[in-house]
């Protein structure tokens, strides 16, 4: 059962999420929190790539750029079967009370190193690593807290808009944290403990969020297995995590941006914030006009096209090292731009159809598993770009990246026919049947 209540709505229509009061805590939360993490994470790679060009070349740099990101990664592979369990069985805001308050320890470490001039490998892969285990816990109680502060009618709509400011935030963390950056290095990390504390307070706002029954006990170790073969066996869930897992872990093109930045534009840390602003104002605009009038048909489809203009703009962003640098800059703004528009399409239509197609009880489960996807294809998805980078050059690694999630896309469209199914968010106007059986009806 719901805890929330819902408002009188004189039109008789589910009334909007942002009419909840824990909700909009929520929201604010959620924003603050991602805005935080992806500001420090595009500095720590511009730090990483800076501190390793003092005593290392071009290519040895790239590949800290590769290390810098499975340094997040790994934490997050190692931990989140265990952070979803934790988010099904504790009182939610607890659990990102205490993943927060980690990330808010390492700003203020990594600020402080910053002024002070004390950068160095070591504590920037530590931090890295840091960052990684609090996203591990704090990303599947995030993820899968909506349903418990609004009634069941507004969840689809209340769902479609945390992904969108999920997603709005992610992309334009990076853009504000290079800008600052270029300004004031150490203030980077100040704003992002600002935020973090912010996040801290608003979750201490929201009314308490105790476990809900699930039945039957079972061992934690067979509760993670359960979660662990629900998505296994739900094709539409499985085949959009990892589309997504394999199209990004191609195409990301974000850890290669300092290289970019500084060695073929040579526009440093101001043209990075640039370049990293490019995807942030793309998805920005995408999702104001997702708020206004979100696709509603055929959103399959539409997910697999949006993929493949993602690989697509990659290519023509990797092939601007061959133009002169005053164009290339140009159309790699454009490029990213677009790779931005469709980043965002293709997350709004998987975070919801993931969420809405998910049982409540296996939410927190399922968000960490869809967390491992993303983390995987974010930093693991660095890492191949840095390893790559450091073996065929960064343009190669960023052309190549964008033709392999084309074929993904192609290849995903056979192996799960249920996405191209899946044409509506609605799956609990029809009785929460899903893709292969409102096709059969």
């Amino acid at each position: 059962m719901n805890d929330a209540s819902q408002p009188a709505n004189e039109a008789g229509k589910p009334a909007h999420p942002l009419r909840f009061r824990d909700f909009r805590l929520y929201v604010l939360a959620r924003i603050c929190t991602v805005l935080g993490q992806y500001a420090m994470i595009i500095v720590i790679g511009w730090q990483t790539y800076s501190t390793a060009r003092l005593t290392m070349g071009t290519q040895a740099s790239a590949a800290q750029l590769g290390l810098i990101g499975l340094a997040q990664f790994i934490p997050v592979f190692l931990l989140s079967p265990i952070a979803g369990w934790i988010a099904d069985h504790f009182d939610r805001r607890r659990v990102i009370t205490i993943a927060v308050s980690l990330q808010l320890l390492c700003a203020i470490i990594l600020g402080y190193a910053t002024w002070a001039g004390q950068i160095s490998l070591p504590l920037l892969f530590a931090s890295a690593s840091l960052l990684g285990m609090a996203r591990s816990f704090g990303g599947p109680a995030f993820g899968s807290m909506v349903p418990r502060l609004i009634p069941r009618e507004s969840m689809p709509r209340a769902v479609a808009f945390s992904s969108l400011m999920w997603q709005t935030s992610m992309v334009a963390g990076p853009a504000i944290g290079g800008y600052v950056y270029s300004l004031l290095p150490w203030a980077t990390h100040a704003m992002a403990g600002f935020a973090f504390g912010i996040c801290i307070l608003a979750v201490s706002m929201i009314k308490p969020l105790p476990p809900m029954a699930t039945g039957e006990p079972k061992r934690p170790i067979k509760q993670i297995i359960d979660g662990f073969t629900y998505v296994r066996g739900n094709k539409l869930v499985l085949g959009t995590i990892t589309l997504d897992l394999m199209a990004v872990l191609l195409a990301g093109s974000t850890a290669l941006l300092p290289i970019y930045a500084r060695d073929i534009f040579h526009v440093g840390p101001q043209g990075l914030g640039q370049l990293a602003a490019a995807p942030g104002i793309g998805a920005g605009l995408t999702a104001l006009l997702f708020g206004i009038r979100p696709p509603e048909n055929n959103v399959g489809n539409r997910m697999l096209i949006a993929v493949i203009v993602f690989g697509a703009a990659t290519i023509v962003f990797g092939m601007t090292a061959y133009m002169p640098k005053d164009i290339g800059m140009m159309v790699a703004l454009f490029a990213l731009f677009v790779c931005g528009v469709a980043d965002m399409f293709s997350v709004f239509v998987r975070q919801t159809l993931i969420q809405v197609y998910t049982p409540d009880e296996m939410r927190g489960r399922v968000s960490s598993f869809s967390l491992v996807s993303i983390s995987a294809s974010n930093e693991l998805g660095e890492a191949e770009s840095g390893f790559l980078a450091a073996l065929v050059g960064p343009v190669v690694a960023v052309v190549a990246g964008g033709a392999g999630a084309i074929a993904i896309v192609l290849l995903w469209s056979r192996i799960f026919p249920e996405i191209g199914l899946a044409r509506r968010f609605d799956a609990a106007e029809n009785n929460g049947r899903g893709p292969e059986q409102e096709r059969q009806a």
